[in-house]
């Protein structure tokens, strides 16, 4: 489980083919400070996707399978040597819970459709699948490329965002562009109440 407080931006090293039959990767990160106490196994969302550690080899990197299901659903197939990515290490027992529920599980791939700056924030709409927008409140919270974020306004295929000065200056989300496609993983209690209604959960 995540918070989706980014802890730092780390390098893509490489992002190979993997040895499987199906479309699969292996990434490998510059992350001195999430590697400084990982094992292998361990939990690490990168651009809030959750993947485990295959390999620390030594030198602040580490190295992770990628199956087709999250190159299918999220934004990693994008990635390429030299670029950013945010990494957060899962939340540790006792820490503190500075986002909301962040499971790395993504739901879907957004795509910037507009950037407007604004005096010390910049405003930036989004675009998304109706089947996953039906999720997203107004004030509710959403994770996008694994950062924890305040909905500012919704429509039927879109929702904004307001990017405060930290979050332009330690994420990746402070050189999004329009026409760039982000990881979008909505509130998970959103998910869990439908699922209750659909069944009539709620009513027992």
């Amino acid at each position: 489980m995540f918070t989706g407080i980014v802890e730092e931006m780390g390098t893509v090293v490489a992002l190979t083919p993997g040895d499987g039959d199906g479309v699969d990767a292996r990434l490998r990160v510059r992350g001195p400070l999430v590697t400084s106490d990982a094992r292998p196994g361990d939990s690490i969302a990168v651009s809030g996707v959750c993947l485990t550690v295959a390999e620390l080899p030594g030198d602040g990197t580490f190295v992770a399978d990628v199956m087709p299901e999250t190159l299918r659903r999220s934004a990693l197939g994008d990635l390429a040597e030299g670029d950013a990515v945010n990494l957060e290490r899962a939340l540790a027992v006792g820490g503190r819970y500075g986002g909301h529920v962040v499971q790395g599980h993504v739901d879907g791939v957004g795509v910037v459709r507009a950037r407007r700056p604004g005096p010390r924030w910049d405003d930036v709409e989004i675009g998304l699948e109706p089947a996953i927008a039906r999720y997203v409140a107004e004030k509710g919270s959403i994770t996008v490329q694994g950062v924890s974020l305040t909905v500012t306004h919704v429509g039927d295929d879109t929702f904004g965002v307001s990017l405060i000065p930290t979050t332009l200056q330690v994420t990746t989300l402070g050189a999004l562009q329009p026409g760039a496609r982000v990881n979008l993983e909505v509130d998970v209690l959103a998910k869990y109440t439908e699922r209750l209604l659909a069944t009539g959960g709620a009513l027992r």
